[in-house]
């Protein structure tokens, strides 16, 4: 029976393993897609305080007037 473990072969498997990167970018799209929905949603919870919101009216009306 032939040896599968032979340098060479070990060599080659190795090469195409390291070699193979296709669809690691959409991989990290991925990645960088849910962590980007992650944080709106954290935002989303944020504005919806009471108190966030209130800070935020504060700050337009105080904006908006004329001194």
């Amino acid at each position: 029976m032939k040896d599968p473990f032979t340098p060479r072969a070990v060599r080659a498997a190795r090469r195409r393993l390291l070699e193979d990167d296709a669809g690691a970018a959409t991989a990290e799209y991925a990645i960088a897609t849910m962590a980007a929905v992650a944080f709106a949603g954290l935002l989303v919870v944020i504005m919806r305080s009471d108190e966030v919101r209130g800070i935020l009216t504060d700050l337009v009306r105080r904006a908006l007037t004329v001194a």
